[in-house]
């Protein structure tokens, strides 16, 4: 049992980090929705944020990539680093910054295309494919990676829209991985699924933890347990506490988080 971990973000076992962030605090107007949150993402590991609705999981993860950007009301104080380099540095290009660090949202949200043009669309918006048969390969290689190939590999000019509800979920990992992200955001991924398309997320996300760094919201705690490494675990606002999964739901350091997860409050 990890139980030296408790809410320090110090004890990261074996991997350096690859977000770390330090002090963040988010605002919508007077609002003051995230509260001093400091925290390390292990590379190459899935770590999961829980906590109730309206907690700031969600929040935390759009400041990730920068998305409450586009949130007029939204201010963001505090330091968020990937790889040592600051997010917020004027020279960064916010849209270079998105494609290292991919989104995949709460609802399935492909492009009205078809499905080889909804993967080959971010290599060809950053020019990583030098030719047609350049895309073609990138596009294979998304979907197999996603764990779809199989399944549209006869149908790439049909639309992405056809597709079922899992399977879009798949085709939106599949793009958000074709520009070769580091880290990829997951918003509740599998909150619009049915149980035998969240476990191929699921499986996926295991899949995928060896080559990418992977972030994601979950309400369900089932799901953080089968699928992350670390859990952090958010309420009002406020980190309350983070730690290897394993010791956050059988040893929590923080009687709130013990009342969240034996269903007290939430």
């Amino acid at each position: 049992m990890d139980n030296h971990v408790g809410n320090t973000t110090r004890n990261i076992v074996d991997t350096k980090p690859k977000v770390t962030a330090r002090d963040v605090n988010v605002y919508y107007g007077e609002k003051h929705a995230l509260k001093n949150v400091s925290i390390d993402v292990p590379e190459r590991s899935v770590m999961a944020f829980i906590g109730p609705s309206g907690c700031g999981k969600s929040t935390f993860l759009r400041c990730i990539n920068r998305m409450n950007d586009t949130i007029p009301i939204c201010r963001v104080t505090g330091e968020i680093k990937v790889d040592d380099r600051d997010i917020h540095d004027p020279k960064l290009d916010v849209v270079q910054l998105r494609a290292r660090i991919g989104m995949v949202f709460q609802k399935p949200n492909p492009f009205p295309k078809s499905i080889w043009d909804n993967v080959a669309y971010g290599p060809r918006l950053h020019g990583l494919a030098r030719s047609k048969a350049d895309l073609d390969a990138i596009v294979e290689d998304s979907l197999t990676k996603a764990g779809l190939w199989k399944e549209v590999k006869d149908r790439l000019q049909d639309s992405g829209t056809g597709l079922s509800g899992g399977q879009q979920q798949r085709l939106c990992i599949a793009r958000a991985i074709a520009v070769d992200p580091e880290v990829i955001l997951m918003d509740e991924p599998c909150s619009a699924l049915d149980p035998i398309a969240t476990a191929h997320i699921e499986e996926l996300i295991d899949h995928l933890r060896s080559r990418f760094t992977i972030i994601i919201v979950t309400h369900s705690m089932q799901q953080a347990s089968r699928v992350s490494q670390r859990t952090a675990f958010f309420h009002l606002g406020i980190l309350v506490e983070e730690g290897a999964t394993e010791q956050i739901f059988t040893n929590p350091q923080e009687t709130r988080t013990q009342d969240y997860i034996t269903g007290r409050f939430g």
